[in-house]
């Protein structure tokens, strides 16, 4: 027994990255086109989790304003996809009661297939690092920092309202008939839109895996926990939450172009403060300092937010609410905490000679800065 478990504490990353991929590739043979459909919406979900799980697990940074990526994305794979639907010459519809009869220049600008691949990406990727050096650089952060992306993702939502010449306004922009020249109708190419979320949100995971594994995330953890010592040491506390906070930014961005074409449309109230809060609730649930607890909680509710909806439409976000309360008044640190919750529960009550559960932050950091 103890050879099979050292086996598996050694090899655990490829044993979970292959029964990931087998239920990946089994779901669709299991689940009807309604339920894949709808489980590829909460990928799309959970890939920004898996950014703010890095972020704000592992670097400390709250993000609640992650809507404003996640749009960025979203709204560069509408326009592709929009003038793909139309053609060379013509303009969407709401730009033609404007009397506009061509396209903006940043529309033509994702004309091409490459360019769109590369700025959902990019564009976000760009945007986090521009805001990132302009925060991070002045020393702002904690509960000033998370007002200020609150603020940016309002501001982004009554941007996009306010250009409704060029943007489509409340209506956002929707009725997507193909995706890269694949039909959005066909069955078959809705389960290809269904591997590629599962298979972009495997990336992600492992990508952060890595990271919480490398030299890179215990400087994050440093920077987390002793920002100034870090800087006596020599270390830039600022770019190494710059490239956190980008790389969150990136990861919502991808989810946000899935997104797209798996919901078929994207409009301001799919990126707003409470659509941003809600993708920071599912983290919370499934625990902020776990690899796959982001992940986890963000398919538990909305999964939940589904189903309620359906049941009780009345009072479904009043169950949703108390859910959540229920999670931060008793694992504070998210579900996470059940594989110990009996030490946690012994912790809780106060009873002596009980091992915390919380990760030693402080070892690590120390690893970190003494590295």
């Amino acid at each position: 027994m103890g050879s099979v478990a050292a086996f598996v504490t050694k090899y655990r990353s490829w044993i979970g990255s292959i029964a990931a991929v087998a239920l990946i590739i089994l779901a669709p043979t299991v689940m009807s086109a309604y339920s894949l459909g709808l489980l590829s919406k909460y990928l799309c979900y959970a890939m920004v989790a898996v950014g703010i799980g890095l972020a704000w697990g592992q670097g400390g940074m709250l993000t609640l304003g992650q809507g404003l990526f996640f749009g960025l994305g979203a709204y560069v794979m509408a326009i592709h996809l929009k003038i793909e639907e139309l053609g060379p010459d013509a303009v969407p519809d709401f730009m033609a009661q404007y009397g506009i009869d061509r396209l903006p220049g940043f529309w033509e600008l994702f004309r091409n297939p490459v360019v769109t691949i590369i700025g959902v990406a990019v564009v976000p990727g760009a945007v986090a690092a521009a805001l990132g050096w302009a925060v991070f650089g002045r020393g702002v952060r904690g509960a000033y920092f998370a007002i200020l992306s609150q603020a940016l993702v309002a501001a982004f939502a009554v941007l996009l309202v306010g250009q409704s010449k060029t943007t489509g306004g409340t209506n956002g922009l929707n009725d997507f008939s193909g995706f890269f020249g694949y039909d959005l109708t066909d069955p078959a190419n809705k389960r290809m839109i269904y591997y590629i979320c599962a298979f972009c949100v495997l990336g992600m995971v492992l990508i952060a895996d890595w990271i919480r594994h490398s030299f890179m995330g215990e400087l994050i953890i440093g920077v987390r926990d002793q920002e100034n010592r870090m800087k006596f040491l020599g270390y830039n506390p600022a770019s190494i939450k710059v490239f956190t906070f980008s790389l969150a930014a990136v990861f919502a961005g991808i989810g946000g172009a899935m997104f797209v074409p798996v919901v078929g449309i994207i409009s301001p109230s799919d990126i707003d403060v409470i659509p941003s809060i809600m993708m920071l609730a599912g983290v919370v649930i499934g625990g902020r300092s776990t690899l796959l607890g982001p992940v986890i909680g963000t398919l538990i509710i909305r999964f939940a937010e589904t189903q309620l909806s359906e049941a009780c439409p009345s009072v479904w976000t009043y169950v949703e609410g108390a859910i959540f309360i229920l999670v931060i008044a008793f694992a504070p640190m998210g579900l996470g905490q059940i594989r110990n919750f009996r030490p946690w529960l012994a912790g809780r009550l106060g009873r002596d000679g009980v091992k915390s559960t919380v990760p030693n932050e402080a070892a690590t950091t120390t690893k970190a800065v003494n590295a």
